[in-house]
């Protein structure tokens, strides 16, 4: 890496960046949709990625042969169930669910003094990180509950930014979903996705899986951008 790099932090999503609990997620939506009558398909699931449980909810109410309409206590009962069907679910996660490279890239990013953050949608990160065992490896990780607007919308990245003393154009984002990488291109942060290239055409680099993820490639990338 550059020394003279003018990178500062890497801010990271959780869910397909840090770790795989996406398969969580589909499991517990599964379950809800089956009570429900409702199709559900990993192909639709594909929809969800980045958006909040709540969003996500309505979307997956709107594919129902028959759609009615649900009170709001309803759809916060839905939402609530989904979310405790997922936190049994994520029990399973250990330290050896952290993705390929995540763990090398954080030591470099330490090494070299720049910081890391966690913008994540979901209001468990701070459960699967502490599953994961990587409380110490973060200097913050967003309370998305805290938070009044959901991706694509940029506040998720600033928020974590801010609380990390960085400017956002010294900051790289790291997403597994297109609306996490608008949000990153909104917060006025250099883009990074993990997947398939076609499904990415905003992000300033794309990589299909976390292990090519190397402090190296990322300054080198961010300092010619």
């Amino acid at each position: 890496m550059n020394a003279q790099s003018r990178l500062q932090a890497v801010i990271f999503d959780l869910d397909g960046v840090i770790t795989d609990t996406a398969e969580y997620h589909y499991q517990a939506w599964v379950i809800i949709a089956k009570e429900l009558g409702i199709p559900f398909t990993r192909e639709f699931n594909e929809n969800l990625k980045g958006v909040s449980r709540h969003d996500s909810l309505k979307l997956l109410l709107g594919q129902a042969a028959s759609p009615r309409d649900y009170s709001p206590e309803e759809l916060e009962d839905l939402a609530t169930r989904k979310n405790e069907l997922y936190k049994e679910l994520i029990e399973k996660v250990t330290p050896a669910d952290v993705l390929p490279g995540i763990s090398q890239l954080l030591s470099e990013l330490r090494v070299h003094g720049i910081k890391a953050g966690i913008a994540s949608a979901s209001k468990n990160a701070f459960t699967v990180v502490h599953r994961l065992g990587m409380e110490d490896q973060f200097g913050i990780i967003v309370d998305a509950g805290k938070l009044k607007r959901n991706k694509p919308d940029p506040e998720v990245f600033l928020t974590a930014a801010a609380a990390l003393g960085v400017k956002p154009e010294a900051c790289i984002g790291v997403e597994d979903a297109a609306a996490g990488v608008d949000a990153i291109k909104a917060a006025g942060m250099f883009a990074v996705a993990i997947g398939p290239h076609e499904t990415f055409p905003h992000a300033d680099i794309v990589l299909s899986d976390t292990s090519l993820l190397t402090l190296d490639l990322l300054a080198g990338q961010f300092d010619a951008s």
